[in-house]
């Protein structure tokens, strides 16, 4: 299989094959390419129906241009922990940050909430952030602000009395009961333009549709997260000691 970045010619096989609506599995197939790289690739220059060969080989010299050729790594420097592949390691979160972004978060949110999921001890510090992104504090902030609404990170003080930022096993907890909340709301608004609109009117029955739909949305969301968490979360109770099978007595001492 082979490696290193995508020539033009293969870039413009995959706007052949998004073309001719062929899945990205079938597309890597052909080239000979991981799934994920075809994934991460068109994803990042303009989607499945957004994608051009040419605009997407141009913003990938770009990038490489400003990134400038891989320092070697300077004998005595640790190597990736519990023997990763660094270059695997690095490709993976390409690709998560761009599902990230597909769902609609912000490029540098998607960032940092890639590198904090991606970290052994799944909390960073501010300036760790800085250093691995190699972005700016202004940036950093603003994207573990948004996270921090939506309730995907949280923040403590450590030892030092550094803010550092956490995701653990509730995040996803956390943020689906938020989404169910956001779209009670949507069943609240609509209701109250039911009865501004009039009951029975075509724009009333439409709102009313949409209440109806997102209230069940929301409570099922709510009931499923809750059910998952009570399973996922809940430590299994302690093995009672095996009794003998009938007819069989316990040896006496």
């Amino acid at each position: 299989m082979p490696g290193g970045r995508l020539t033009q010619q293969e870039r413009q096989q995959i706007a052949l094959g998004l073309a001719d609506s062929l899945a990205y599995a079938e597309i890597a197939r052909r080239l000979d390419r991981p799934t994920s790289t075809i994934t991460r690739e068109v994803m990042r220059n303009g989607g499945p129906t957004g994608y051009r060969a040419d605009l997407a080989h141009r913003a990938t010299e770009r990038r490489a241009h400003r990134r400038g050729p891989a320092a070697p790594r300077a004998q005595g420097t640790p190597a990736a922990p519990h023997g990763r592949d660094a270059e695997a390691v690095r490709e993976f979160g390409e690709t998560m940050t761009t599902l990230f972004m597909h769902q609609g978060l912000p490029t540098m949110v998607a960032r940092v909430l890639t590198c904090l999921f991606i970290t052994d001890e799944g909390s960073l510090t501010a300036s760790e952030l800085v250093q691995q992104l190699q972005v700016s504090p202004a940036s950093v902030s603003k994207a573990v602000g948004f996270l921090e609404e939506q309730g995907l990170i949280r923040r403590t003080r450590d030892e030092r009395r550094r803010e550092r930022y956490f995701v653990d096993g509730g995040v996803w907890y956390q943020s689906t009961v938020a989404s169910a909340h956001g779209v009670a709301r949507v069943a609240e608004t609509a209701r109250q333009g039911v009865a501004v609109l009039g009951a029975g009117t075509p724009a009333a029955v439409r709102l009313e549709n949409i209440a109806r739909f997102s209230e069940f949305i929301s409570e099922s969301m709510l009931r499923a997260a809750e059910q998952v968490r009570d399973i996922l979360y809940t430590r299994p109770e302690e093995p009672r000691p095996e009794e003998p099978p009938p007819g069989v007595t316990s040896p006496v001492s």
